[in-house]
């Protein structure tokens, strides 16, 4: 079975399905079409491929002219369903479902085991299942793989690397950016077996300049939260190091800026409002959650994600304090936040530190609206909140503005000008830096 998927992946001919249509499946589902294989694109929310047909602008970090060509073009290469018999006719499945958490710190799989218990009804001679979701240590073996033995006991048992093929390849997607894409990063693969690994390379090179091949699921999947974990602790140190200059009254921007010019030894990364994305806030603590059940204290993890989550308070205690030195209090205060999505330049509001604030502050009374033109509307406690316009007049009205996310659209020369208190959590005005008693940073 294997020569026989070589064939068809090295021929062109593999119909390929992707299950989870968002900031991951939708951009690979899109990559594979657009080099001429059948794609199968699969998400239980009808509304969410509605939304991918009638897109306009870019959606998933794909932009609608792709999606259109692929879709809706002479010869249409990607076709979206809510139907997993798709399934039966598919060579190859790749699963990109989320993996949040539950109460913060306990893995949730019910969207890859969902997914998962869909394919094993499917299960078929020579399929390949790829799992990208992110997830811990052992769950394509554990988890996957277990189910897939178990899958209709009444039929002869298909066997792993002869019969079909599984495999874990981490999602290294960052949303937004434009120098580093699915074709140029570099793709980890790790098979449950030898040939499991194999084949899964070859589908990957059709797609990606360079692909990595590793010993097992596990270890593909130790790199990915390797990969965001190392992130987290040299954020939270960054963190620290933010609230250290601040008791110091020293900005921490100029120390990583002059720190960054050593041409060795170190990396330069950055504090914030807290830490967005799916995969910073997330991925350390599945592995967090499984060293756990070993019995193993992750204490790097542990103490990085304390002070993280740390940094918002620390916002809402500079503005308050900001707001007493001007005879104000917070409770009542007009507060304008600048920023939902958790980066600049994207609409990703995944685990946004933004809209973490803004609901920290409402609950402290004060007033709070916002503006994100990325982000037209938000939900808080099952309320919508819409974005508001950027005017001269709002931010001289506001009792203090905070911006929470540096998009590159916002005219700071006059946000700086007409706030009377600028909370400036991602140093967007750095050249400012000194001119403006207003200003204040993080």
């Amino acid at each position: 079975m294997k020569n026989k998927l070589r064939q068809l992946i090295q021929s062109r001919d593999v119909q390929v399905s992707v299950i989870g249509l968002g900031y991951v499946g939708l951009p690979l589902a899109v990559g594979f079409a657009e080099k001429g294989i059948n794609v199968i694109g699969l998400d239980n929310d009808s509304n969410r491929i509605s939304s991918i047909f009638a897109a306009k602008g870019s959606i998933a970090g794909v932009n609608a002219e792709r999606i259109a060509n692929v879709c809706t073009g002479d010869i249409p290469s990607l076709t979206l369903t809510t139907n997993y018999d798709a399934l039966l006719k598919a060579d190859v499945v790749i699963i990109c479902v989320p993996t949040p958490l539950k109460d913060d710190t306990v893995p949730d799989l019910s969207f890859v085991e969902a997914a998962a218990t869909e394919i094993s009804k499917r299960l078929h001679d020579g399929m390949l299942i790829v799992l990208e979701s992110t997830t811990y240590p052992g769950t394509t073996e554990e988890l996957l793989l277990d189910l897939f033995k178990s899958s209709n006991p009444s039929r002869s048992p298909l066997v792993i690397g002869e019969n079909y093929f599984l495999s874990f390849s981490p999602e290294r997607i960052d949303p937004g950016r434009t120098d580093y894409t699915i074709a140029n990063t570099p793709k980890v693969v790790g098979g449950v077996t030898a040939d499991c690994t194999e084949i899964t390379a070859e589908l990957y090179r059709i797609l990606v300049e360079k692909v990595i091949s590793v010993s097992s699921p596990k270890a593909a999947e130790m790199v990915k939260l390797l990969e965001n974990t190392y992130r987290s602790v040299n954020i939270g140190l960054a963190n620290e190091f933010a609230l250290i200059c601040d008791a110091l009254g020293v900005d921490v921007w100029e120390v990583i800026e002059a720190a960054s010019t050593k041409p060795f030894g170190y990396t330069p990364f950055y504090p914030g409002p807290g830490l967005g994305g799916h995969c910073i806030p997330v991925d350390p603590q599945y592995l967090a959650w499984k060293m756990k059940q070993l019995n193993l204290d992750t204490k790097f993890i542990n103490l990085a994600r304390e002070i993280n989550q740390s940094m918002c308070q620390h916002v809402i205690t500079k503005t308050e304090q900001a707001l007493n030195y001007d005879g104000k209090k917070l409770a009542g205060a007009k507060i304008l936040v600048l920023g939902v999505a958790y980066k600049n330049d994207v609409a990703d509001i995944r685990e946004s530190p933004g809209i973490r604030l803004i609901d920290r502050l409402m609950k402290s009374s004060a007033l709070v609206s916002y503006h994100d033109k990325y982000v037209p509307e938000i939900t808080l406690d099952e309320r919508l909140v819409s974005s508001v316009e950027l005017t001269p007049q709002l931010l001289s009205d506001s009792d203090c503005v905070v911006i929470a996310t540096a998009h590159s659209y916002y005219p700071l020369d006059l946000i700086v000008g007409q706030s009377s208190i600028l909370i400036d959590t991602r140093n967007a005005t750095s050249k400012y830096s000194g001119e403006h008693g207003n200003v204040i940073k993080l």
